[in-house]
C-alpha cells in the first residue's frame, strides 16, 4: 500500500508514527474520557491470572511517546523515548510527568536536550471533558519558573498532550483552582490552550498579522552532528497569492537570522507555476536551482522534508507532488525515482503508490 522512502545523511529523532507537530493523530485507546473520576481503573472482573499477565508485561515492557522538549537552542522539539508500559490508564498523566525537571525522564534525556516543567511539579489529577478539552491540575511547585520559560511551558505541554486525538486543547489548575492566566507572566489561560496558539513562534515579514496566517513550518538543525526538525509558527501572506504559493516562499526565504535552524534551499530556488490542490495532492512545480546535482536530477533529502513536512501541516494537504521544470523525472539522494506524490504519515514520509 505504501512504501518507505529512506532519506540518508538525515538522523530523524522524530517519531515514526506519532503527529509531532502535529495534527494530533496518533489514537490511544488508553485515554478514556473520565466523568467524575480523575483516573480509570481496572475493570474489578479481570482475573487474577490476567491481572498477573498484564502486571508482567507493564514491568517488562515499553512504549514509545511522544515527548516535547528544550533543546540547546532553546526551542520546543519533539523527541520520542521509550516509557514504562503505565500502570492505569493514566496515559496523559505518565508523559506530563516525564515533562518534569530532575524527574523520570532524566536518564532517557537525549543529549542537548531539557525537561521543561518545573523540578518538583506533581499532577495532582488529569481530566478529559467532552469537548476534548484536558484539564490538567498541578501542585505549587509549577509555579517555579522564569518568565522567559512561560511560553516553552504552555507550548511543550499542548503539543504533548494533543498528539493524542482525543484531545484537542488543556487548561490548567493549580492546586485544585483553575487559572486565567499563567502564574508567572501573566499568559491567558481561561479560554484554554491548543496547536492553534503556536509554537516557537518567530518573527514575520507579515506587517498586517489580522491579514496573515499561521502556519507551521519544518526546518532541520543539528547538534552534535545529529539534525532534527523544528516545528516554527510563522504569520505568511494570504493577500495576493494563494496560501500554499505563501507558505512554499517562507520556507524558500529560511527561518531567519534569529534562529539556529538551518536554511536548506538554494537562494534562486522559485515556483514555476502557481500551486494547485487537487484530491489531497498539492502539486508544485520548481525551477532547476531546487536541484543538489542538475545533472542527476537530484533533490535533496533536506528539501524534500522540509517542503512535505511543512505543507502537510495544511489540514486539507495530504500529500506533495513535487516537479522540476525541464526535469522528466527526479531521484532522492540514494538515487530513488520520485514519481510518485510523497505522502506524510505523521512524522513519516513515505510514498504513495
Amino acid at each position: 500500500m505504501y512504501k518507505r522512502i529512506r532519506y540518508s545523511g538525515i538522523i530523524l529523532m522524530i517519531f515514526i508514527f506519532l503527529t509531532g507537530c502535529f495534527k494530533g493523530e496518533q489514537t490511544m485507546e488508553e485515554i478514556d474520557p473520565p466523568n467524575e473520576t480523575e483516573t480509570v481503573e481496572k475493570n474489578d472482573t479481570t482475573s487474577e491470572e490476567t491481572q498477573s499477565e498484564d502486571a508482567e508485561k507493564r514491568h517488562t515492557t515499553t512504549v514509545a511517546r511522544q515527548l516535547y522538549l528544550i533543546d540547546t537552542n532553546g526551542m520546543v522539539v519533539p523527541q520520542i523515548l521509550e516509557l514504562p508500559f503505565p500502570e492505569s490508564k493514566e496515559v496523559a498523566k505518565q508523559v506530563l510527568e516525564y515533562l518534569v525537571k530532575e524527574g523520570p525522564v532524566t536518564p532517557l534525556l537525549p543529549n542537548g536536550f531539557q525537561a521543561v516543567l518545573p523540578e518538583g511539579t506533581e499532577v495532582l489529577g488529569i481530566t478529559l471533558q467532552d469537548d476534548g478539552t484536558m484539564v490538567v491540575d498541578l501542585s505549587e511547585e509549577f509555579k517555579n519558573y522564569e518568565a522567559k520559560d512561560e511560553q516553552k511551558i504552555l507550548q511543550a505541554m499542548t503539543y504533548t498532550l494533543t498528539q493524542f486525538e482525543q484531545i484537542k486543547k488543556i487548561k490548567i489548575w493549580l492546586n485544585g483552582h483553575p487559572l486565567d492566566e499563567m502564574p508567572v507572566d501573566g499568559t491567558p489561560i481561561s479560554n484554554g490552550h491548543s496547536r492553534a496558539n503556536g509554537i516557537n513562534i518567530v518573527n514575520s515579514d507579515v506587517v498586517d498579522i489580522v491579514m496573515g496566517q499561521a502556519v507551521t513550518l519544518h526546518f532541520p538543525t543539528e547538534y552534535n552532528n545529529i539534525r532534527y526538525y523544528v516545528p516554527v509558527t510563522k504569520y505568511v501572506s494570504k493577500s495576493d497569492k494563494n496560501i500554499y504559493e505563501s507558505v512554499v516562499y517562507s520556507l524558500l526565504n529560511g527561518p531567519g537570522p534569529e534562529t539556529n535552524l538551518i536554511h536548506v534551499f538554494n537562494s534562486e530556488t522559485t515556483l514555476v507555476d502557481s500551486p494547485v490542490l487537487e484530491d489531497g495532492i498539492l502539486k508544485l512545480v520548481f525551477s532547476e536551482d531546487i536541484l543538489k546535482n542538475k545533472e542527476q536530477a537530484m533533490i535533496s533529502d533536506e528539501v524534500m522534508e522540509t517542503l512535505v513536512r511543512s505543507l502537510t501541516e495544511l489540514e486539507e494537504v495530504e500529500g506533495v507532488d513535487i516537479k522540476v521544470e525541464n526535469m522528466e523525472k527526479l531521484v532522492n539522494e540514494n538515487g530513488e525515482i520520485l514519481n510518485e506524490p510523497v505522502m506524510r504519515k505523521s512524522d513519516t514520509i513515505i510514498s504513495k503508490s
